[in-house]
């Protein structure tokens, strides 16, 4: 009796053909060709007895809604539930998606001018609808609207945050910033300010007049909308 080749243990990325392997499709076709699952299966590297590396990534898709925004949602805990993802592979995972984030602010910082709410939604939108914390987040513009520097000044849990105004306007001095556009995301979705956003819109407001730097707006993100304090006439 011959030997059965679709035996479990040999679901390893080395065993594929090789048109197969991610890796050499991206050598060959680039990257372009690959699917999520792909990528993803070349950030695990390997698979494990039960499971082939693109197994594990389709579970890990599936956790995800079978979306790079749900999935960038996910914790490294909410990674580890897959059977073959440990601590280090949902790192990876994790970091590889932040530099997704990261590399949307590189490209964002070449934007010439933030001269209006939908100018400042294109850049904040993004980074910020996909995150199950919240964040607080400062925009530091010339006097001609031109971005000097984007800061993430807070990370907390999932209803609140600390702002601390002497962050902020240390960095708009450090850049020799004239305005500021804040922004802060509701993991919630709810775009509606709270009392407390209020509050804090008023304080940053009145302190920048002292300081000579101009709060332009302050935008509240979730589920990929937006909400602006200056378009709502609240500064």
């Amino acid at each position: 009796m011959g030997m059965m080749t679709d035996n479990p243990t040999n679901h390893n990325i080395k065993s594929w053909a090789e048109d197969e392997r991610p890796r050499e499709r991206m050598l060959q076709k680039g990257y372009a060709a690959l699917s999520d699952v792909e990528l993803l299966a070349i950030l695990i590297q390997s698979g494990t007895k039960e499971k082939s590396a693109v197994d594990l990534a389709r579970s890990i898709m599936h956790l995800g809604k079978n979306n790079l925004s749900a999935l960038s949602r996910l914790g490294i805990k909410d990674l580890q539930s897959v059977k073959g993802i440990g601590k280090a592979r949902a790192i990876s995972i994790v970091a590889a998606l932040e530099l997704g984030r990261r590399r949307q602010i590189a490209e964002s910082l070449q934007k010439k001018k933030i001269s209006s709410s939908k100018d400042a939604e294109e850049i904040l939108v993004p980074l910020l609808s996909d995150v199950n914390q919240e964040r607080f987040v400062v925009m530091y513009l010339s006097i001609s609207n031109k971005l000097l520097h984007y800061e993430l000044l807070s990370s907390g849990g999932t209803t609140s945050t600390v702002v601390e105004l002497k962050m902020i306007f240390r960095s708009a001095i450090l850049h020799l910033a004239s305005r500021i556009i804040v922004a802060h995301n509701h993991p919630s979705g709810q775009l509606k300010p709270s009392h407390a956003d209020k509050q804090l819109t008023q304080r940053i407001a009145e302190t920048g007049k002292l300081m000579d730097v101009q709060l332009v707006d302050h935008l509240i993100i979730g589920d990929n909308q937006y909400f602006s304090f200056a378009d709502e006439g609240l500064i």
